[in-house]
């Protein structure tokens, strides 16, 4: 099943989404938005299953999908919680700096709580201040939980996982030292994240979904040209159950909390930190990771972060080249009181 939400109000509007894309149908009789579908899942999700099955046998009174008009599909939320999964990213971070990954980190995931108020759409422009910021993208994947108990195992934790998404959580790499340094996390170094068009249940990518990973290249184009085609089910240390358990560790999780994979990262074939595109590698998934292993070989970054008008794309495609979530598609823009 897929889902999405037309903008309208702070919550949008949810409509049931066709497999390819094309056309859509209401889905307010049943669940008015999605985080009323997901506080009532139980009963909601297959009234809105059988809406799908009949329109994607072209029954029903629909409509062509325009991403345009999409907001998030879940266009705000109670809890967005990101992870960094991908290892081989830390391990970047930390050797550009000099440092050696602490030895917790491959068992005990990174975890931080982000901003969840001004999602924006997949076709929303990113907004910033100042070029000066570090304007960066992150392209990862990330699923959506029902209601989740406190110290949930990871083998009940997959159960709860009801929605797969993609996200650019977009970063501002010039912020973000100073707020680490004063030993309390981050705020300011996390511009609104945007999402794909639809949300997607599990089943839909069919034996691409094992391991609780999504096993399928991440597209990311930048400025119209190939960046990263890193495999999001490769190199990923923690799954989604262990994300979503390390998450409830504590605390329960309440129906609409998002938790995010970090930055999808691949090694390369040598076991080297990976390579550009061109260079027949499978590039990257964000600006910063290019010129962490820059400042590893040549001492210091040649590649600049994002600039006014710079555009960046992220979609993944099914093993016949079709587009499941629909794509993220924005320009950077100054933002202007």
């Amino acid at each position: 099943m897929k889902l999405a939400s037309i903008k309208h109000g702070r919550d949008g509007h949810l409509v049931i989404v066709s497999r390819d894309l094309k056309t859509a149908v209401d889905a307010g009789e049943v669940a008015p938005t999605m985080q009323y579908a997901l506080d009532n899942w139980a009963t909601v999700a297959p009234l809105l299953q059988e809406r799908y099955e009949r329109l994607n046998k072209g029954k029903g009174d629909f409509f062509t999908f325009v991403p345009e008009v999409c907001a998030a599909p879940l266009p705000r939320a109670f809890q967005w919680l990101d992870g960094s999964a991908y290892i081989n990213h830390v391990e970047l971070v930390r050797k550009a700096r000099g440092a050696e990954v602490p030895k917790s980190f491959y068992s005990d995931p990174l975890m931080y709580q982000g901003g969840s108020d001004t999602f924006i759409g997949p076709m929303d422009p990113i907004v910033a201040v100042s070029e000066d910021h570090g304007i960066d993208f992150e392209a990862e994947v990330v699923v959506i939980t029902d209601d989740v108990p406190m110290a949930v195992s990871k083998t009940k934790a997959k159960d709860h996982i009801k929605l797969i998404m993609l996200v650019d959580d977009v970063s501002l790499r010039g912020l973000i030292p100073g707020e680490l340094a004063k030993g309390f996390g981050f705020v300011h170094g996390k511009a609104s994240s945007a999402f794909s068009p639809v949300a997607v249940t599990p089943d839909e990518l069919g034996k691409a979904w094992r391991g609780t990973k999504v096993h399928l290249p991440l597209l990311v184009d930048y400025n119209e040209k190939p960046f990263g085609k890193t495999d999001a089910g490769v190199d990923m240390t923690f799954n989604f159950a262990e994300l979503v358990a390390h998450a409830a560790k504590t605390r329960k999780l309440c129906a609409g909390t998002i938790v995010g994979s970090g930055t999808v990262s691949n090694q390369d074939k040598d076991g080297g930190p990976g390579k550009k595109i061109e260079d027949g590698g499978l590039g990257y998934s964000c600006i910063a990771e290019i010129r962490m292993i820059e400042t590893i070989k040549d001492g210091r970054p040649s590649t600049a972060f994002m600039k006014f008008g710079d555009r960046v794309s992220i979609d993944m495609h099914d093993k016949v080249g079709n587009s499941i979530f629909g794509k993220i598609d924005h320009f950077v823009e100054k933002y202007k009181k």
